[in-house]
């Protein structure tokens, strides 16, 4: 068989992921419009191109395909933060090995790295379809939202507490450094949700490669304004 003739035809195995991987993205726009249970079968099939047996074929059932596209979003968010996690998370554990203790700037330069790598994830426009389907789970939680916590959320946000607590001096998991690192996600994390509030209050057209270096500057300002609590309040 010609290299040619393989190009033109792939394998089935190859046209089944492709499909699936199809169902997923389209999936995951559906579900996050319209919930769970406001996305009808024919809705989700329709917005992949393929038809109603496509749902029991690869994914057993919608219910199946819920999870399926969770599963799918953690593996889309870890393409963008996956490296950076893992170096950094190998950083730490060196340190532990060695009994040495994470250093104010080092976790002043990591911080900086996650929150502006959040700014640049988050107001793009693929993350649209991501921000609907996680705020949906985050209202009305189900085993959907356990995989994603589990899988992404869990080990960033445990990731953050640890740097934060280097900065402020404390426990990382002392109640404090806890809503500090909640406080700091939802100072990124609002660019994403209050999306055109921002676009008219800054009088923007939309967030291109500009604003997001705009947004990128402010997330470092913030780790620069990061400080332990003073008498009376919080810095």
């Amino acid at each position: 068989m010609s290299q040619e003739h393989d190009t033109q035809n792939p394998p089935a195995s190859a046209r089944a992921e492709a499909a699936r991987q199809k169902m997923l993205a389209a999936a995951l726009d559906v579900f996050g419009r319209y919930g769970f249970d406001g996305a009808s079968t024919r809705q989700l099939t329709e917005a992949a191109g393929v038809n109603l047996q496509a749902i029991p074929y690869y994914f057993g059932s919608k219910e199946g395909l819920y999870i399926a596209t969770a599963e799918y979003l953690m593996a889309r968010i870890d393409t963008h933060v996956g490296d950076m996690r893992a170096r950094i998370g190998t950083r730490l554990m060196a340190l532990d090995a060695a009994g040495e203790r994470l250093g104010e700037t080092q976790a002043r330069l990591f911080l900086t790295e996650i929150l502006q790598t959040m700014v640049t994830l988050f107001v793009g426009k693929e993350s649209e379809s991501w921000a609907r389907f996680l705020i949906r789970e985050q209202m009305e939680p189900t085993e959907a939202f356990a995989r994603i916590y589990q899988g992404i959320m869990r080990p960033m946000i445990e990731m953050g507490r640890r740097l934060i607590g280097a900065i402020l001096g404390e426990d990382p998991a002392s109640e404090h450094v806890r809503l500090r690192t909640f406080n700091l996600i939802g100072s990124i994390l609002v660019f994403r949700v209050t999306h055109a509030a921002v676009l008219a209050q800054m009088e923007w057209d939309a967030v291109g490669p500009k604003q997001v270096e705009t947004l990128r500057g402010l997330a470092a300002e913030l780790v620069d304004m990061l400080g332990p609590s003073t008498k009376g309040g919080v810095a």
